[in-house]
């Protein structure tokens, strides 16, 4: 199993004539589960999607690079080849692109697609008959959360940027979802970088290091221990 890194440094970044993120800097290594909190409107969403390049965010400055390889200027499909996926926290619908079609487009070798999807279907207990809608399409919030956690396990990407991945979700599929995300940072060495603002995404998905953001930039790092905090005291001390 390989080992890789993902590494930010003093990332800046804005949204439209708006500065977002003001030098945000961490790294991922291969396993490891990191876990971005924060209050609303502090640019963790802003992180992900400068991460992945999203249309309608521009870097300004900083650096993100994988295992040495500068992504900045790199257009989105060069990311995703590097080893980069990103779960939006609002799944986009594409019609008439099937789940399959994409994965083979993905790099997922055709004849064994339909029945990876099918078990990783399984494993998140998204009901089968949903693979054969197009991309997204007419599922219900927590449907496409599991659809997304689907195509992470299939395509296996080194990093996986989640954007809130626990909204919209039951309890029971909260619970699948994070087992198979945490899995997948033993079964292929997954980095996870983990947007949320609860807690419980964190009963089965187990982090290794908790960042708060505020203000458009790291403010704290500690351990599981800051999240439980983070609970009890909320994000005055940020603010």
């Amino acid at each position: 199993m390989s080992e890789h890194v993902l590494s930010i440094k003093d990332l800046t970044a804005s949204v439209g004539n708006r500065e977002i993120l003001k030098g945000v800097t961490l790294e991922v290594r291969s396993g490891e589960v990191h876990v971005i909190m924060g209050p609303n409107g502090s640019g963790k969403s802003t992180l992900a999607h400068a991460l992945m390049g999203r249309p309608g965010t521009t870097i300004t400055g900083g650096s993100i690079t994988i295992d040495g390889v500068e992504l900045v200027d790199a257009p989105v499909h060069e990311r995703a080849r590097a080893g980069l996926f990103l779960a939006l926290q609002q799944p986009i619908e594409v019609p008439g692109v099937s789940l399959a079609d994409a994965m083979v487009a993905a790099g997922v070798p055709a004849g064994d697609v339909t029945s990876l999807i099918g078990l990783e279907a399984s494993a998140v207990g998204l009901r089968e008959d949903l693979l054969e809608r197009p991309l997204n399409v007419d599922l219900s919030g927590g449907e496409s959360k599991r659809n997304e956690v689907v195509q992470l396990a299939a395509i296996r990407p080194a990093f996986a940027i989640l954007d809130e991945i626990d909204s919209g979700l039951d309890v029971d599929a909260l619970g699948a979802v994070a087992r198979r995300v945490e899995l997948a940072t033993t079964e292929w060495g997954l980095g996870v970088l983990a947007i949320t603002h609860f807690n419980r995404l964190l009963d089965e998905l187990h982090a290794d290091v908790i960042h708060v953001l505020a203000h458009g930039a790291i403010q704290a790092t500690g351990g599981p221990e800051l999240a439980k905090e983070l609970e009890s005291t909320g994000y005055a001390a940020f603010t």
